[in-house]
């Protein structure tokens, strides 16, 4: 069997393609690798939020049920996303990890999988990050003793109790572990940059409508400032808020080296350390794609807009602005969705 279409994924970005392809007519399959729906959702560290209210953080179709508390809980999306995907009849085949897509001699696809072969005529990929954390090539790091995560391994600071804790990045991951972190351990913060911190009220709404105002400006030729608004910039959520006021919000420079004890400072001087938690990003979850030749030296994917420029029957959706405006969230991925499945839908007319 050929299906029209298969999206390796089974997260946010999947679904919101899955929503539009409903009344495509299209034989389409979404091919998961978790073991329940709820996307990267389930793998966070326990106390994450959204940014925004329930209302301003949906994918298309049906709203967020309203929170109990101003931002959503890491568990109340897991559950709005479940319940999405169940509300849709989407048709998800789980759990089933795609290994390598390769293109056949007919101009198919051919899926290699840990449930066997799959053959469709176009593909969404659909992936996400979270499966690809990033590390900096820091010398030393593996010679290092102690306890190292990376923030996608990060639970609770449990395990931190009592210790000396390194939270190396400036982002929100970086102040948001940093923030907890410190309740019960001795924290240091390492940034390569200042870390830029938001207005207390300002909040992902607000930076969306924003960055959706500085969008369509470019697109226009115009010119657009909005200064301290950047979406990279730390949201001051509750946490970070609190540990403000306990004085901890305070970085230093990196350090340039590590050691089987802890790191050495740019002045050469050395800071031991118990633990270190990489809050340092990720990068597209793009392996599968390797086979088909078109992967860039950063690891992605030439597009125009979503579609692959050099492998036309492939689409990527969620990975960032490269792959469409705000396309990793929960309200921005549903308008790279929409067209997305128009250009699927125009591509196998045509064919």
């Amino acid at each position: 069997m050929t299906y029209d279409l298969i999206i390796i994924g089974g997260g946010q970005s999947a679904l919101a393609c899955a929503y539009f392809l409903r009344r495509t007519g299209l034989n389409y399959l979404l091919l998961d690798n978790q073991e329940a729906a709820g996307g990267a959702w389930q793998h966070a560290w326990d106390s994450l939020t959204l940014f925004s209210p329930s209302d301003h953080s949906s994918l298309p179709g049906w709203l967020m049920p309203k929170s109990r508390q101003n931002f959503p809980a890491r568990e109340e999306v897991i559950s709005y996303l479940r319940q999405y995907e169940e509300r849709y009849g989407l048709p998800v085949k789980r759990p089933v990890q795609v290994q390598t897509v390769q293109r056949g001699q007919n101009g198919d696809f051919i899926l290699q999988t840990t449930d066997g072969t799959y053959r469709t005529k176009a593909v969404i990929s659909a992936t996400g990050t979270w499966q690809k954390p990033y590390l900096p090539p820091i010398s030393g790091r593996d010679s290092f003793k102690g306890l190292q995560l990376h923030s996608s391994k990060y639970k609770n600071p449990e395990p931190l109790r009592g210790k000396r804790v390194l939270v190396v990045g400036e982002g929100n991951s970086g102040a948001q572990i940093l923030a907890e972190a410190s309740e019960v351990a001795e924290t240091v913060w390492a940034t390569s940059a200042a870390p830029r911190f938001l207005p207390d009220d300002v909040d992902g709404r607000v930076l969306f409508d924003v960055a959706s105002a500085k969008y369509y400006a470019q697109k226009e030729g115009r010119a657009f400032k909005a200064e301290n608004l950047n979406l990279g910039n730390i949201v001051m959520v509750p946490p970070v808020k609190a540990a403000r006021e306990r004085n901890v919000l305070h970085a230093v420079h990196t350090f340039k080296a590590m050691d089987e004890h802890g790191v050495i400072w740019q002045d050469g001087s050395h800071g031991q350390f118990d633990a270190v938690i990489w809050c340092t990003g990720f990068r597209p979850a793009l392996d599968h794609l390797a086979p088909l030749g078109i992967l860039t030296g950063e690891g992605k994917v030439l597009t125009d807009g979503t579609r692959a420029v050099n492998c036309p029957a492939l689409w990527l959706v969620g990975y960032g602005n490269w792959t469409g405006f705000a396309s990793a969230t929960l309200i921005g991925v549903g308008r790279s969705a929409r067209e997305t499945v128009k250009q699927v839908q125009d591509y196998l007319a045509e064919g």
